[in-house]
């Protein structure tokens, strides 16, 4: 390819679920463009994230509902899990869909440049020796997963490497305090490892609201996994019998067969070449962007997790790159994504849903004016249970004024990851506390707490 071949009207370097994105929509409106990809199609979400772990947590259920099979007069339930068997069809799953992105790029005009793209100026990129020009790029290379600077810590692995275990470990340390870590520890210990979750702190979740960080911990007090709180990691090493995880405070964990770090993200900025481009770097190494994508080069956007955005959420990069597309292509001058009242699912067991203002954000905006209902129970999937085996679930409603207009939605308990969504709907269209209560409830489901709360 050279030439006028080599030249579009957009450029998007990464192709993940948002590059593959806005490249889609913008050639829906008429732009010629291409996406840099120098891995699989699908970027984090669909080969490291979401999606296999998805699978992994919907082998975990299984095993969970299986054993509470026995609750429901069942016999003769014993659940064996093949795990090579497992990671070998979650892998075929998401082989066919980097194939099924590879089709919807050609169907949609759009041409794929494998390789690593590099800024040699602000409308040029190299890939493999071949240099491509753009009107406009959009740079959507998404993160990697941060390890922490101690000695030994190569010995462990990351989200990344969770995804390439041949087996399942018996005794795991999962290290971080958000949601890739309880995620992870949560599949683990479903499926039958002995896993303990390290935070330095008190309690992991501590972005999430406090009734959530309660629910959440009283749950694995009771279901596991372990929780181990104030404990620094400073060094791991191999030891006999299998890996030692030493703390600050002279504690150690010992006998693991794997320590897996999930302690955070890093931008995928090296080698872009930003400098050549004239892209400004924040010290993070993000790229800050303007409400409408925008870099400190007017020509050249980034969106998802490459970014300063506070939610690192696929979604919220798809949504961003259609609605950028929209805006340069579509003739749509004000569409943008406004960063607010997204939802978000944590795929912990059970798991939680949230969209809106915690309560402490709540009050240091409102103040006073903020009214707060709650509630908990036992959901009926744990009718028959007996007392031990029983699962609570947690709801919260924030809200403001008068009115009380709902501004916060938090729940904890099994079905809350379906159940969100369309409760995020009515809180975005500024649904109140009225207008929940004069809903008819569903009965008997767990949602129906949310419109029959005092």
């Amino acid at each position: 390819m050279s030439g006028e071949q080599n030249q579009y009207d957009l450029i998007c370097i990464g192709g993940g679920s948002g590059g593959i994105a806005t490249a889609r929509r913008a050639a829906a409106h008429g732009a010629r463009c291409a996406v840099v990809e120098s891995a699989r199609l699908g970027g984090t979400c669909v080969n490291v994230g979401c999606v296999p772990k998805k699978v992994m947590w919907q082998a975990a259920h299984a095993a969970e509902v299986m054993e509470r099979a026995g609750d429901y007069g069942f016999s003769g339930v014993s659940p064996r899990l093949d795990w090579s068997a497992l990671v070998a069809a979650r892998d075929a799953y998401i082989q066919r869909l980097n194939g099924i992105y590879d089709r919807n790029l050609g169907n949609s005009g759009v041409d794929t440049i494998r390789g690593h793209a590099r800024f040699v100026d602000p409308h040029t990129v190299e890939v493999n020796g071949e240099r491509y020009r753009a009107e406009r790029f959009v740079i959507a290379t998404g993160g990697v997963p941060g390890r922490p600077g101690i000695p030994g810590g190569d010995l462990g692995i990351d989200s990344d490497g969770f995804f390439e275990m041949a087996d399942r470990p018996e005794k795991v340390a999962v290290v971080g305090a958000g949601y890739i870590a309880v995620e992870l520890a949560g599949v683990l210990h479903q499926l039958g490892s002995d896993v303990q979750l390290v935070v330095r702190r008190e309690r992991p979740l501590r972005d999430f609201d406090e009734a959530i960080q309660n629910a959440y911990v009283d749950a694995i007090g009771q279901h596991g996994p372990t929780l181990v709180n104030h404990f620094t990691p400073v060094g791991l090493e191999a030891a006999w019998g299998g890996y030692a995880l030493h703390a600050e405070d002279g504690r150690s964990l010992e006998g693991l067969d794997q320590v897996i770090w999930a302690v955070g993200r890093i931008p995928n900025t090296d080698g872009l070449g930003l400098d050549a481009a004239g892209v400004r770097m924040s010290g993070q190494g993000t790229i800050p962007v303007d409400d409408w994508q925008a870099s400190s080069q007017p020509h050249i956007f980034a969106l998802g997790d490459v970014t300063d955005n506070p939610y690192p959420l696929t979604p919220v990069a798809i949504a961003a790159g259609r609605r950028l597309a929209d805006r340069l292509w579509g003739g749509q001058s004000d569409r943008r994504l406004e960063y607010r009242d997204v939802p978000t699912v944590v795929f912990t067991h059970p798991p939680i849903g949230t969209v809106g203002l915690t309560e402490a954000d709540a009050r240091a905006r409102y103040g006073d004016a903020v009214r707060v209902y709650q509630t908990g129970f036992v959901p009926m999937d744990f009718a028959l249970s007996p007392a031990e085996a029983k699962q609570r679930s947690t709801m919260k409603l924030v809200c403001v004024g008068e009115e009380e207009r709902v501004v916060g939605i938090h729940l904890f308990g099994v079905g809350s990851d379906e159940m969100l969504q369309g409760f995020a709907v009515a809180l975005r269209m500024g649904a109140t506390k009225r207008d929940l209560d004069d809903t008819v409830a569903i009965h008997p489901t767990s949602a129906e707490e949310l419109v029959t709360m005092t």
